[in-house]
């Protein structure tokens, strides 16, 4: 268990630049014990005046802007942190469930894929777009008349527990394994209880069944050879940069034959092709192709790049 005092530096610190956090940990921490002391030697408890330091003190978050020279004037520095909290808060799910919805129900009701996907990010665009005017109009309304809100005061209380030093967590790793497997098991399931029918009713893959002879084995390998790697990285605890290298060689091995395939245009079902009109065109083929290769080359990046910067920290 952390002291309170532990606690207060570390959230004040994540807020401020990581080149004077050093330096600020060293002088906060230096003016946190001095203050103690002084209440101490009049007879104070320690635990009593090291809370009441730290609520002298105010919100970390606070603190830390002023640090950081920093203005909390947005809004205004009353409300502006409340107006923020809220805001992140629901940015975080709201367009994204919306515009999910709408690109849903769209391609449910026979809109093409390409129109769809399209709809369903400018939907969500426009929702974070609504959502931020809405609420930064209703905090700069309710600063202006001036309710006097009697908003909940900042306590130590809320001080969160200083993260444990720890690159893998068993829900990370649970999640990557799942995802895994999942992707796994969508080789077979395409093939044999694939949604797509026929005018008779036959099952239609969604991929090329010829692939089975050759590539669709090799990326099942790849995808459960993950699943290893990821119970292994859990083992070590950390990121290392053998383990980057072997994160490299499964990414390139799994991303590689597909991108390969999509460009060949190999990858879908020929019979697939033909049972929708849609897919027949040859530019909406094609959009989706490009769609498809940038999508899977920009995953791969980025998951080359987090797990160098993790390593990078780890070391």
């Amino acid at each position: 268990m952390t002291s309170l005092t532990d606690r207060y530096l570390a959230a004040t610190l994540r807020a401020v630049p990581a080149p004077r956090r050093e330096e600020i940990a060293t002088e906060l921490r230096t003016s946190i014990e001095d203050m103690i002391e002084g209440r101490t030697d009049a007879g104070r408890d320690a635990a009593t005046a090291e809370r009441e330091v730290l609520t002298e003190l105010g919100n970390p978050d606070r603190l830390a802007a002023r640090y950081a020279d920093r203005r909390l004037q947005l809004i205004g520095p009353t409300y502006y942190l409340h107006w923020q909290r809220l805001l992140r808060l629901l940015l975080t799910f709201i367009p994204a469930l919306v515009g999910t919805i709408v690109g849903v129900v769209q391609a449910a009701t026979g809109e093409a894929p390409i129109p769809a996907i399209t709809s369903g990010f400018g939907t969500a665009f426009e929702v974070a777009i609504q959502i931020t005017f809405w609420v930064t109009l209703t905090f700069a309304i309710i600063e202006r008349a001036d309710p006097s809100l009697k908003l909940p005061e900042w306590t130590v209380d809320q001080l969160p527990e200083v993260p444990a030093k720890q690159d893998m967590t068993l829900t990370d790793i649970a999640a990557s394994v799942a995802l895994l497997l999942f992707t796994a098991a969508f080789l077979p399931w395409q093939h044999f209880w694939s949604w797509a029918r026929q005018i008779d009713g036959e099952r239609i893959p969604l991929l090329d069944p010829a692939l089975w002879r050759s590539w669709l084995p090799v990326l099942l390998a790849v995808l459960l050879a993950g699943v290893v790697f990821e119970l292994v990285k859990y083992r070590v605890g950390r990121w290392t940069w053998p383990l980057v290298a072997v994160k490299a060689a499964l990414d390139l091995a799994f991303t590689v034959p597909v991108v390969w395939l999509l460009a060949d245009d190999r990858l879908l079902n020929p019979d697939l092709v033909e049972r929708f009109a849609w897919l027949q065109d040859e530019g909406n083929r094609q959009s989706i192709t490009v769609i498809a290769i940038i999508t899977t080359v920009m995953v791969l990046v980025w998951d080359l790049i987090d797990s160098g910067v993790k390593a990078r920290r780890a070391g």
